[in-house]
């Protein structure tokens, strides 16, 4: 499970660093842009979502021992 949560949260910050690079910041609430906004967006809600499963993981882990 550590790997699969490790491989997801790879990819989720692969996919804000590509939709940096589509954003135009110039006109940023307009076509192209606004989809790679959403989905800069939606990857860090991944990241956060990732990072607290795996917090809760070591506390679950700490609490059987």
């Amino acid at each position: 499970m550590k790997i699969f949560t490790n491989i997801l949260l790879f990819i989720a910050i692969a996919l804000i660093i590509v939709n940096v690079f589509l954003l135009d910041f110039k006109k940023p609430m307009e076509g192209n842009s606004m989809i790679a906004l959403i989905g800069i967006v939606a990857s860090f809600c991944a990241v956060f979502i990732l990072l607290i499963f795996k917090m809760s993981k070591k506390i679950e882990e700490k609490l059987k021992h």
